[in-house]
């Protein structure tokens, strides 16, 4: 594997275990349930649609260089479809989204975007230099 797809894979892995360590410590210190909510799945989605999102970015960089900002903006497009069908009309079945529902989406959501975006600029920037 190249080398800028290995780190992104390595930080992606190391920043949503840890995310996800904090997030149940705060669920045990609020007395919320621990598994509820989806929460495994959603750090797994997450972890994956990132990963297949960024690697597709990757290999694609060459042919779709002009493309990325929209493949980019597609990824995401494609993470909010996933949260709909998956995990809203569990979310929504009592009527109303809990702040611990909500969470459970967007934390590994907001941590995955962030390393989505730090890690495709530093691809663009290499991509601008060649």
């Amino acid at each position: 594997m190249a080398r800028l797809p290995l780190k992104f894979t390595l930080s992606l892995l190391t920043c949503l275990s840890t995310a996800f360590a904090f997030h149940l410590l705060i669920l045990v210190g609020f007395e919320k349930p621990f598994w509820g909510n989806l929460i495994a799945l959603s750090y797994l989605l997450n972890f994956a649609l990132a990963l297949g999102i960024f690697l597709a970015l990757y290999f694609l960089r060459n042919k779709l260089g002009n493309a990325m900002g929209f493949l980019f903006m597609g990824g995401s497009l494609l993470k909010f479809v996933v949260f709909f069908l998956v995990f809203y009309p569990g979310y929504k079945s009592d009527g109303t989204i809990q702040g611990v529902e909500f969470a459970a989406f967007f934390v590994p959501y907001a941590v995955a975007l962030v390393l989505e975006t730090y890690f495709a600029a530093k691809m663009l920037k290499n991509l601008g230099a060649k």
